[in-house]
């Protein structure tokens, strides 16, 4: 099976690089366990994501993309170090206002704001990881009142800055997809003190590893 792991940073996936003796310069492409894996970096945020996946799909066919990185948490359950897999993923600021009405795509007309994962049948290692509500943002959440605005509209688990751009980008391609984010940090006003990078990272890493390495 050839699969896209895709994140937006080397960082975030640099102990699974290190372990898999991936090269220091692109393209990042390995064998493991039968399975042909390219890397892909996209850089932060939702429209590097887009791009970087349109170029990749125009290139090659991949049977199965995998999205994984860091993020953040609404859910006080759901903690620092925690594995999570997205069932749902929403661009929670595509739409429009209209007074303190939010109007989403949906509601206008203009095609959809929340995308799902379509897993390969063939890849089921990741059934035993908790499955959470996602919103891909342009601006993480700092500020009480709109954390407590989003909540109330949303209700969603966690935050990342990517993950509905991949979802999106792997419709467009018909491929298959799953998306595992590690929880850094519990969506509050921004208190890097409070936030756990180097355990998130650990903790997806040794999860990434362990997919391919058993």
């Amino acid at each position: 099976m050839k699969i896209l792991l895709v994140a937006a940073t080397r960082a975030e996936i640099e102990p699974f690089l290190t372990h898999f003796s991936f090269s220091d310069v692109p393209p990042f492409e390995k064998t493991i366990s039968n399975y042909q894996i390219k890397v892909l970096l996209t850089g932060a945020g939702m429209v590097p994501t887009a791009f970087s996946l349109g170029k990749a799909f125009s290139e090659e066919h991949f049977e199965l993309a995998i999205n994984v990185g860091i993020a953040g948490s609404f859910n006080p359950s759901i903690k620092p170090g925690d594995i999570c897999l997205v069932k749902e993923d929403t661009f929670i600021e595509l739409g429009a206002e209209d007074g303190d009405e939010f109007l989403s795509m949906e509601i206008l007309g203009l095609g959809k704001s929340t995308y799902l994962p379509k897993p390969n049948p063939l890849f089921t290692k990741h059934r035993n990881l908790q499955e959470v509500k996602a919103i891909t943002v342009n601006k993480v959440h700092g500020n009480e009142f709109s954390i407590s605005k989003t909540i109330a509209h949303f209700n969603p688990q966690i935050e990342s800055m990517e993950g509905a751009a991949f979802f999106y980008g792997c419709e467009q391609a018909h491929t298959s997809c799953i998306q595992i984010r590690a929880i850094s940090n519990f969506v509050e006003r921004r208190n890097r003190s409070n936030w756990n990078i180097k355990l998130a990272v650990n903790t997806l890493n040794d999860t990434l590893i362990h997919l391919f390495d058993s």
